[in-house]
């Protein structure tokens, strides 16, 4: 079986590194978007497992981002995990009510990401 591909939209080099290089050593696949607008064309054509968010992004922010995703009958099902620094209990709430499946604040160990991702993933 193919491993399953997760898509990291991050408009932050060093954070797009560091989150591809946890989710290829664990086993999956990595495809990145530097922005929400991308991160909504490369879900449709990729059609990647799970989708790893920032929030806060120039252009279309993860909120936008995945508001879009869960409208479209194409990206509706993939679970989306925003990552950001906005870590307070409203972002988190926040973040649920526009679809995504959880928040992982930033910073984060690794243990945690790999966790909730495998939580969304079930």
């Amino acid at each position: 079986m193919a491993p399953q591909k997760i898509l990291i939209v991050d408009d932050s080099a060093a954070e797009m590194a560091n989150l591809k290089a946890i989710v290829t050593e664990a086993g999956w696949l990595a495809v990145t978007a530097g922005s929400g607008r991308e991160a909504v064309d490369k879900a449709k054509s990729d059609k990647p497992s799970l989708i790893l968010m920032d929030i806060v992004m120039p252009e279309m922010d993860g909120y936008e981002a995945c508001r879009a995703l869960q409208a479209d009958p194409v990206t509706k099902t993939i679970p989306i995990v925003m990552v950001s620094t906005k870590n307070q209990k409203a972002d988190h709430m926040w973040a649920k009510m526009q679809g995504a499946k959880a928040l992982v604040g930033k910073p984060y160990t690794k243990t945690e990401l790999l966790d909730t991702i495998q939580s969304a993933l079930s």
